[in-house]
């Protein structure tokens, strides 16, 4: 039985808004934009820091596809409206297919900034990975995390002209964030986890403690940011990690619908804050 080529193409075209959807976009487009910012402003230069770009992205890609592949049956179990894979607009194949080939285009393009530096990202986009297909289910859930982002500021430094290991403040306010990116993007989701056997440090830990924890780890991250960097801290950096703390606070900590991203979003924003500190300083990160 043949299959026409045009009928291959709608399948194809149709599942593109679906894909789209399916790699985590808020996240992907976030870290992206960060990274590829902190290696403009430590000496990347257009070239380098178009190579991070593509290469961050086609990380987080993957990354965010392999969740939801790795997530289908547990997704359509709970009945989740907003996965596509869920709700039958995605085959998971199609999803484990675009994660594979996503990892496959980031191999080549974090090699571009040299071994190390490819080295340092393709072990980060590893622990995604791994959390997406193992460590999600264990009390080490916040290791993953704290691996991947942690390994972002040396995948910059490592790539430069001059490569070097990046400063322990840069590395240590990376793995912070990663954490507190961890527990609210769980909260919406803690009571379906748990139906569905996943118990990860946040689920164990519970809502309310999450709810506190959360800023609390990003205001550590921002902490690191603003004191860890050679030279007097400003009044401006004390301006920026009042408004940081005011955001992490109100967006994970204020009382809210128990699926709202809210939490995720204001954490984004925390790490936005983060890396606007990060780029003040971006010739001290090495």
């Amino acid at each position: 039985m043949s299959v026409h080529p045009s009928g291959v193409l709608s399948r194809t075209t149709h599942r593109v808004p679906a894909l789209l959807r399916s790699c985590h976009p808020e996240p992907a487009l976030a870290v992206t934009v960060f990274v590829t910012a902190l290696a403009i402003a430590a000496g990347r230069g257009p070239a380098g820091s178009a190579a991070v770009a593509a290469a961050v992205l086609a990380g987080q890609l993957s990354i965010g596809w392999c969740n939801d592949a790795a997530d289908a049956p547990r997704d359509t179990a709970c009945g989740r409206c907003d996965k596509p894979v869920a709700t039958g607009e995605l085959p998971p194949r199609a999803a484990a297919v675009a994660a594979g080939a996503a990892l496959g285009l980031c191999m080549p393009l974090s090699l571009l900034s040299g071994a190390a530096a490819g080295a340092a990202h393709l072990a980060g986009v590893a622990a995604g990975w791994a959390y997406n297909l193992r460590l999600k289910h264990t009390v080490l859930s916040p290791l993953p995390y704290a691996a991947a982002f942690g390994a972002l500021p040396a995948y910059v430094t490592l790539g430069l002209p001059s490569p070097s290991w990046p400063a322990w403040w840069a590395v240590t306010a990376g793995a912070l964030l990663g954490v507190g990116a961890h527990l609210v993007n769980v909260l919406p989701d803690i009571e379906n986890d748990l139906a569905t056997g996943v118990r990860g440090l946040p689920q164990r830990l519970g809502r309310p403690a999450c709810r506190w924890l959360a800023p609390l780890v990003m205001l550590a991250a921002m902490g690191v940011v603003v004191a860890g960097p050679p030279g007097p801290v400003e009044i401006s950096d004390w301006v920026l990690a009042a408004a940081a703390g005011i955001v992490a606070v109100a967006g994970t900590a204020v009382p809210s619908g128990a699926r709202s991203r809210w939490p995720f979003r204001a954490a984004i924003v925390v790490a936005g804050m983060a890396v606007a500190q990060l780029l003040l300083r971006g010739s001290d990160m090495a």
